[in-house]
């Protein structure tokens, strides 16, 4: 067909319209009866799709030797007591000691909780990061900056999306290292949570790099009886070579294509919309995501919860084929809940703590975690698969008033594992009483050098920000000593 010729709209330069050809409009138009409409959709393309002499995604990307192929990101929003788990003084006063005793772990002179008994037995798999380290005492400012590995300019619980700020780790890994289209795979994923403590934490998306890499998120909960994909799933009745014929859209098509003169967000839509039907038509998604397939004594392992299924999710994606995937452990920060919720538990209203954590926190992560790097192991998976267990902060190791802990950023721990990194294995100390590092400070800057490192892609590789001034994906530095 030909292509339509106009031009370009005063409120978007950059933007032609023909760059979009009617069979494009008609894959248009088919996406609005899939539940991708035109208003969302428009809102999801920001970044300008490919011109004469412009460089395909990764082009110019700093390459060096991948460890990884993958990365699970297990995001604990809400903060773990690191003295509780994994960094614990059993030797310090009664004001800081955990009610909890230590025990010996598969890892020699590695000690974790008596409360994580399974993952004791795991330790010798794992590396330990005991000195990471910053200054955000909010949950927004720390979990963006745990999430992106850039610190905000001020640490401020009000912190919300912006295009100065940074974009998540796997939106980076999507701009510089996509998978090839062929694969019809997202590179990156989330789910089932967007995370928010009164706005929306940044840090969970694209930012300045365009909506079309921000990750395929899933809000619907992978343990669930009816999990499915309701926005990747065409009609019963309807083929995409139906789909694509369709000429009763005409009048659809013609009133979307005046939409687009007049969006300054219509850039990079046309490799938008190719990106979401290599999805919508893609076998490998639909099965990647169809949990049903699993045993039923597989899906019991991992624990009949949001977050267990999560972690199986996790598995099947990247088994599949998906680089990034971020699984968040609860939508909530905390609180006083002993049945969901995440780790921010200051105690308040004759609510404590530890009974909260061992009731519902502790056993969940006893289930999953171990769980998830055994499966993984024993498929063959881990030694190409980074692992990583991490909050925006750890907690106070002085317990307060309420027998409970509250922020703290300035020394925790970050568990990872496979992926190019050591097994049982210590970077990083505390002092004696888990408050700041006592050798080899880390800060969340070098987990995110760490990460692109393990995954081929050089920390010092450029980005650009909304002025188009380039910015390096990390001022951190790879911890090379926590490598294989």
């Amino acid at each position: 067909m030909q292509e339509m010729k106009r031009k370009p709209s005063p409120a978007c330069p950059s933007f032609h319209a023909s760059h979009l050809s009617r069979r494009h409009l008609l894959k248009v138009g088919g996406l609005g009866l899939l539940g991708l409409n035109m208003h969302t959709l428009l809102r999801a393309a920001q970044a300008a799709p490919l011109g004469p002499g412009a460089k395909p995604p990764g082009a110019g990307v700093n390459r060096i030797a991948p460890r990884a192929k993958s990365v699970i990101f297990l995001f604990q929003w809400g903060g773990p007591s690191h003295v509780d788990m994994f960094d614990m003084k059993p030797d310090a006063p009664s004001t800081h000691r955990s009610p909890h005793n230590p025990i010996k772990s598969s890892a020699p002179g590695i000690m974790i909780t008596e409360k994580l008994p399974r993952m004791a037995k795991l330790m010798h798999k794992v590396t330990l990061i005991r000195s990471v380290h910053h200054t955000m005492n909010n949950h927004n400012s720390a979990g963006y900056y745990a999430l992106t590995g850039a610190a905000p300019a001020t640490d401020d619980q009000r912190l919300k999306d912006s295009l100065d700020l940074f974009p998540a780790f796997g939106s980076v890994v999507d701009k510089l290292a996509p998978l090839p289209e062929q694969a019809g795979l997202p590179t990156f994923v989330s789910y089932p949570h967007s995370i928010a403590d009164g706005s929306r934490t940044p840090g969970q998306h694209a930012s300045f790099l365009g909506k079309v890499h921000d990750p395929l998120f899933i809000p619907t909960d992978p343990n669930s009886s009816d999990f499915k994909l309701p926005h990747l799933s065409l009609p019963a009745n309807l083929t995409m070579d139906r789909l694509e014929r369709r000429r009763a859209m005409q009048q659809l098509i013609d009133q979307q294509a005046r939409m687009l003169d007049w969006s300054a967000e219509a850039q990079g839509l046309d490799s938008y919309y190719e990106k979401a039907l290599g999805m919508l038509n893609s076998p490998k998604v639909r099965q990647a995501f169809d949990l049903s397939k699993e045993p039923k004594e597989i899906r019991n392992a991992y624990g009949r919860t949001t977050y267990g299924q999560s972690c199986l999710l996790a598995r099947r994606l990247v088994e599949s084929g998906v680089k990034f995937v971020t699984a968040y452990f609860s939508n909530s920060i905390g609180g006083r809940s002993k049945t969901d919720g995440g780790w921010d538990t200051h105690g308040f209203d004759n609510t404590r703590m530890f009974p909260i954590v061992e009731a519902y926190h502790l056993p969940i992560t006893d289930v999953t975690l171990p769980t998830l790097l055994e499966d993984m192991d024993q498929r063959g998976m881990l030694e190409e698969t980074l692992v990583i267990w991490m909050g925006e902060f750890g907690r106070t190791p002085k317990i307060n008033a309420n027998k409970s802990r509250d922020h703290w950023p300035q020394c925790y721990t970050v568990l990872m594992a496979g992926g190019g990194v050591k097994q049982g294995y210590v970077h990083g100390s505390s002092d004696r009483l888990g408050e700041h590092p006592a050798d080899n400070p880390v800060k969340p800057d070098d987990i995110a050098a760490t990460i692109y490192h393990l995954l081929g892609i050089d920390p010092a590789t450029e980005i650009h920000d909304a002025e188009g001034r380039p910015l390096a994906i990390t001022r951190g530095k790879a911890i090379l000593d926590v490598m294989v």
